[in-house]
């Protein structure tokens, strides 16, 4: 009797796990999620998880907030992330953050960056993909006050020629070498300040200023347009591509369709920055630190960064769309002044697989 009662103890205990186990699969209705912020296949992503779940997706900027980055916070604003069922974090940068580091350690999932950083970091062996081209042209231009009589790159010669430097003089050297001039023999190359003060006090002869940002403080400071020579890099055919969007390689293939539905949001935020400046820009002082720009500033910056995203008879369909004769422009000028030692695989240095699923 003894033994009967301890079975039958044993038997009821042996139902209610099972009944628990039962109620515990009911209650995921019979499927799991291992990949944790891997994202869902109703929520937005690839997984497959609840309909309500959201993603979340890190993108880590170049620099600060600013019009430079328009589609990404009107993107957030007017809800387009949360309509594909993601969370988006706007990462700002800054001078001591690199996009491509944080993007490969996994401290963001996308990235913007200038092209040529992308190369050099892809070689170094960092698993990152180019998803998405959003400046279709180059916003850097050689600047000089039209009484210099600078009006091509062969006026260089014996000039004081500013640039940044720190990556960002390469299609300035690329210039130099169009006209046969020796940075260091033909002419003065130097380190430019982040402010004109050097160009407006007259200490350069010619300054590099990106057409959305420097060109238009020295247009603030009361000089004509019209009192101005520039050198544009991209009729000199020597521009390289600037801003594009890039994902670690690793998370990309397993969240494909997570990266297209932030591409797609990002793609209708930067349609209506391009459509309506004003708006776009009020959005993103939202975002400024307080003091450290103003809104006519940023809308003369919009203004200019609509002109690269789409620039004249651009289709805006193609919005995003890697151009692969640019993009080697731009590895072949990456290459020439060592940027870069080998020629890249263009095949796994940049897709147009995501645009491509963002259409759909």
């Amino acid at each position: 009797m003894r033994n009967k009662g301890k079975r039958s103890i044993l038997t009821a205990v042996a139902v209610l796990l099972m009944v628990s186990m039962l109620a515990a699969c009911g209650g995921n209705n019979g499927s799991s999620n291992d990949s944790g912020s891997q994202p869902s296949a109703n929520g937005g992503g690839d997984g497959a998880a609840g309909a309500s779940e959201t993603v979340e997706v890190k993108l880590q900027l170049k620099w600060v907030p600013q019009a430079q980055f328009a589609g990404y916070f009107v993107a957030q604003e007017k809800g387009y992330y949360a309509e594909e069922g993601l969370e988006v974090e706007i990462l700002p940068g800054g001078p001591d953050i690199v996009p491509e580091q944080q993007v490969a350690s996994g401290a963001a999932h996308i990235g913007v960056d200038w092209v040529a950083s992308l190369l050099a970091h892809q070689e170094q062996g960092l698993p990152l993909t180019q998803i998405a081209q959003i400046y279709q042209e180059s916003g850097l231009v050689l600047v000089s006050k039209k009484e210099s009589g600078i009006t091509s790159g062969a006026d260089l010669k014996g000039r004081k020629v500013g640039n940044w430097m720190g990556g960002n003089e390469f299609e300035v050297l690329a210039l130099f070498d169009k006209y046969g001039l020796d940075s260091t023999k033909d002419l003065e190359f130097v380190k430019q300040g982040f402010t004109m003060d050097q160009f407006l006090a007259g200490e350069l002869d010619a300054a590099s200023a990106m057409t959305y940002n420097e060109f238009q403080v020295v247009l603030s400071e009361g000089i004509a347009e019209s009192d101005l020579n520039v050198i544009d890099m991209n009729a000199e055919g020597v521009a390289m591509l600037e801003d594009n969007l890039f994902a670690n390689s690793d998370w990309l293939s397993g969240n494909k369709e997570t990266a297209a539905k932030f591409l797609r949001a990002s793609l209708k935020g930067w349609k209506d920055a391009i459509a309506d400046p004003e708006q776009a820009v009020d959005i993103v002082m939202k975002s400024v630190e307080e003091g450290s720009t103003s809104r006519d500033h940023q809308l003369k910056m919009m203004t200019e960064v609509a002109k690269l995203v789409a620039p004249e008879g651009f289709d805006l369909n193609n919005l995003g769309w890697t151009d692969e004769a640019m993009f080697k422009q731009t590895a072949d000028i990456a290459l020439q002044f060592n940027v870069i030692q080998n020629e890249p695989e263009l095949s796994t240095a940049f897709t147009n697989e995501i645009v491509e699923m963002a259409r759909d």
